[in-house]
């Protein structure tokens, strides 16, 4: 929990000194027309996706509280091309909460799941899930082919990223750190909250609220720094990111790393983007944060060793950025 608070009081002072920096350096006056741009877009963030993350903090609980860690890993078939496309998919029945995908990826290759599959079934749970295909459909219903972009590619990249892995650690066998204490990284309560003495129904009611919680903090950088950005960017200087098909991508990936935002909300952030920069960026934003973003690299520090979690996030972002560059030289 500490590890948590840490991050959001970092990315809060980056957020306030960023802020600061644009409106010195490019000497931004903001009108009142803008303060209620502003205003109008922060809100309607919120209460756009505020739904979706109540629905998926309540399913994401459910799925922790009363469906066992073995039924997951009995829904994997061990086999290559089958097990990657049930691990890939699986999410579509158990959309599990994502600060509890590290510590469950890290107990199923523990227990002799294949490298590959894990890291597929990690990376593809937090997009190719019913509550994120429906928050994507609602936020972009007038272009609803994100939701096809993102969810198709949301699973081609997991299956590409844990064939590459398994190949890359095929013949090491430690990438399991130590003993990891998940407790203190985990906010949402995946690891502590069935204790004895208590019913399910009150775990449920307990999970779901610690995550809620945890998200909605999220949520309000994400919709303040977003809100920010659609305001600050129509100002003279920042052309220059609109124009590079290239940098966009790379600048939208940065942005949904340190975001960390989660997967039911992020699709709301990523709309208001959508007058700016181009599709292909947006659909780089859709996928990063998901898989990989400042939140879960934390967390995969204290459950794999350095050298796993540097081979899994540069291949992570090297996948999502030609997969976005593949879409953006398809017009999109």
């Amino acid at each position: 929990m500490r590890g948590i608070r840490g991050i959001f009081t970092f990315l809060i002072g980056g957020a306030v000194i960023l802020t600061a920096y644009i409106y010195k350096k490019y000497n931004i006056v903001f009108s009142i027309h803008e303060i209620g741009d502003f205003a109008t877009i922060f809100t309607s963030i919120i209460l756009d996706a505020l739904p979706f993350i109540i629905i998926g903090s309540l399913v994401s609980a459910f799925i922790q509280i009363f469906v066992s860690q073995e039924i997951i890993e009995k829904m994997i078939p061990r086999s290559s091309a089958l097990g990657y496309i049930c691990a890939g998919l699986i999410g579509l029945i158990f959309p599990v909460c994502e600060c509890a995908i590290v510590p469950i990826t890290r107990r199923l290759i523990s227990k002799g799941v294949p490298v590959g599959l894990g890291v597929t079934f990690m990376l593809s749970v937090p997009i190719v899930n019913p509550v994120v295909i429906m928050s994507t459909y609602y936020a972009f219903y007038d272009h609803r082919s994100m939701v096809l972009v993102r969810t198709l590619g949301g699973f081609a990249c997991a299956v590409i990223i844990g064939i590459i892995m398994d190949m890359l650690c095929r013949d090491d066998r430690n990438i399991i750190s130590g003993q990891a204490n998940f407790d203190n990284l985990c906010n949402c309560g995946c690891n502590t909250i069935i204790t004895a003495g208590k019913s399910r129904i009150r775990s449920l009611i307990e999970h779901t609220n610690r995550e809620l919680l945890d998200i909605t903090r999220y949520l309000i950088l994400g919709a303040f720094l977003s809100s920010i950005f659609q305001v600050v960017a129509a100002h003279k200087g920042f052309e220059f990111i609109s124009e590079n098909k290239v940098l966009v991508i790379v600048f939208m990936m940065f942005l949904g790393f340190t975001l960390s935002l989660c997967s039911e909300a992020d699709a709301f952030v990523g709309k208001t983007f959508y007058s700016t920069y181009s599709f292909s960026s947006i659909t780089a934003f859709l996928l990063i944060g998901p898989m990989l973003d400042l939140k879960n690299l934390i967390m995969l520090s204290g459950g794999f060793n350095k050298e796993f979690v540097s081979k899994l996030s540069f291949v992570t972002l090297g996948i999502v950025f030609i997969v976005s560059c593949i879409f953006m030289m398809c017009g999109l």
